[in-house]
């Protein structure tokens, strides 16, 4: 039966719909912000590595080929309340036991730094490879001329790498707004909701009871739309910036 628009209207005015894309805005912007800047900083910091730097680059690297379903199972392990490592740790040092998969609060913020934890390595090679490909003699005429370290990130190497950040925060857009693998395994979407992202909405309207194929197809639209939006807003305020 042809319903024209009224899956859209629907979710228009679905209340649940508009949590859960606040939500996702949150995490979004929350993942992009410190995956760039840690790439960036771990980027330098291999950089600067004189020995051992290939090992390092592997072990950094390492967490972006394991399995998200694996890395959700294993963050919930280690994140229980009562006999998880982290709190066994912390209890240790008198810090006490955090519910961090039962509060709302703390599940986005766990969600936010498990993504970076999965992430950042593949970004930091990304941006390792544009720190790779600034003339070495910018930094010896700038030497020559009295500029200091922090005077040589910020006027040298920090415009240099703006092309190499802008793929980095595109790469990074999409990646958070597809992100529902290890979130749905490390929390299910909860405390009540807590964590629940686009994708995972987009799941449950398909799969799970009442099922509503038509809503999450017009869900699905609705991100890819945004996701294009995001990016190449991204991408042209990006070039506008480098030219």
């Amino acid at each position: 039966r042809y319903v024209g628009t009224e899956n859209y209207a629907e979710i228009v005015s679905s209340e649940e719909f508009w949590r859960v894309a606040r939500l996702t805005v949150v995490f979004v912007i929350g993942t992009v912000v410190l995956t760039t800047v840690a790439a960036t900083a771990l980027a330098l910091l291999l950089n600067a590595q004189r020995r051992g730097r290939g090992p390092l680059r592997a072990a950094y690297f390492v967490p972006f080929l394991v399995s998200p379903v694996v890395v959700g199972l294993i963050w919930n392990l280690a994140l229980e309340r009562q006999n998880g490592l982290v709190n066994t740790v912390l209890q240790a040092v008198g810090l006490g036991a955090p519910g961090w998969l039962l509060d709302g609060g703390l599940a986005m913020g766990v969600i936010i730094v498990v993504g970076l934890w999965t992430q950042v390595g593949f970004y930091a090679l990304i941006v390792l490879a544009g720190l790779q490909g600034i003339d070495r003699g910018l930094y010896e005429a700038a030497r020559i001329d009295g500029a200091g370290t922090w005077q040589q990130l910020r006027l040298i190497t920090l415009p240099l790498l703006r092309p190499t950040t802008l793929v980095v925060v595109i790469l990074a857009t999409i990646h958070a707004f597809q992100a529902f693998d290890y979130i749905y395994t490390l929390t299910g979407g909860g405390p009540l909701g807590a964590t629940t992202l686009i994708v995972q909405f987009i799941y449950e309207s398909s799969f799970e009871s009442p099922i509503r194929y038509g809503l999450a197809s017009a869900a699905g639209v609705v991100l890819f739309v945004v996701v294009f939006g995001v990016t190449a807003l991204n991408y042209l305020v990006g070039r506008r910036r480098e030219a």
